[in-house]
C-alpha cells in the first residue's frame, strides 16, 4: 500500500518533531544544567520527537489500510504550550493528532487504528533498550577505545536509555481507557488487545528502568 501524503502534512509533522524535540530540550537542560543544547537537542529529536511523529504515523498507515482519508495536523498553541511548561520543569505535550474520516469505520477497525500508535512506541521502547545495552557491551568500564568511538558509545548509550523510557511512558499514557486516549477505543474494541497492549507498554518501562 502506497502511503499517501501531502505538503501541508509535511510541514505540520516536521513543526510538531521540532517543537517537541525542543520543549524537551528545555526540561532536559533545565533538570541537568549541561548546557549542551545542541546534543541535547539531537537527542531530544531522536528519542521524544521521533516517537511522537511515529505514533501518529502509525495510526495514520492503519487508517489508511481501511480507506480512510487521513493527516497529521499539529496544534500551534499546544505545541507553543508544552514549550512554556518545559520552563516550569515539566512538559504538557499534545502535539496534534492524525485527523481521520471515514463513516464506516468499524469499532475494530477503530480500535486497531488507535492501538497501533501505542504499540508503536512499545516497538521503539524495546529498540531503544537493545541499543543501550548494545553499547554498555561494546563498551566496558575500562575501556581502551579511541575517543571518538568511545564518544559515539556514550551519545548512543545516553539516546538508548531516554527513548526506551520516554516510549515506554508513551505508550503506557496513551491507553489510558477514557478521555480522548487510545486505550479507549482500543477499550471498547477487545479487552484482550487492551490488556496486551498495557501489558506491554508496562513490560518495556520497566525494563527501561532497569537499565
Amino acid at each position: 500500500m502506497r502511503l499517501r501524503t501531502s505538503e501541508t502534512e509535511i510541514k505540520h509533522l516536521l513543526v510538531a518533531w521540532l517543537a517537541i524535540s525542543l520543549a524537551f530540550t528545555i526540561l532536559f537542560e533545565e533538570r541537568t544544567l549541561r548546557h549542551q543544547f545542541v546534543l541535547t537537542f539531537l537527542i531530544s529529536a531522536l528519542t521524544v520527537g521521533l516517537g511522537f511523529v511515529l505514533h501518529e504515523l502509525a495510526h495514520k498507515i492503519v487508517a489508511q489500510r481501511y480507506g480512510s482519508w487521513s493527516e497529521f495536523r499539529a496544534e500551534p498553541l499546544m505545541l507553543l504550550f508544552a514549550i512554556l511548561t518545559a520552563f516550569a520543569g515539566f512538559v504538557f505535550a499534545a502535539p496534534g493528532a492524525v485527523v481521520i474520516f471515514n463513516p464506516y469505520l468499524t469499532r475494530e477497525q477503530s480500535g486497531k487504528i488507535a492501538v497501533a500508535g501505542p504499540l508503536t512506541n512499545v516497538a521503539l521502547s524495546f529498540a531503544f533498550l537493545a541499543l543501550s545495552l548494545l553499547a554498555k557491551f561494546i563498551f566496558p568500564a575500562h575501556s581502551s577505545l579511541p575517543s571518538d568511538i568511545v564518544n559515539a558509545l556514550v551519545f548512543a548509550l545516553r539516546v538508548g536509555e531516554i527513548g526506551s523510557k520516554v516510549n515506554g511512558w508513551l505508550a503506557l499514557f496513551n491507553m489510558i481507557p477514557f478521555g480522548f486516549f487510545d486505550g479507549r477505543k482500543v477499550f471498547g474494541w477487545s479487552k484482550q488487545a487492551f490488556a496486551f497492549a498495557t501489558c506491554s507498554a508496562i513490560l518495556a518501562l520497566l525494563l527501561s528502568h532497569l537499565l
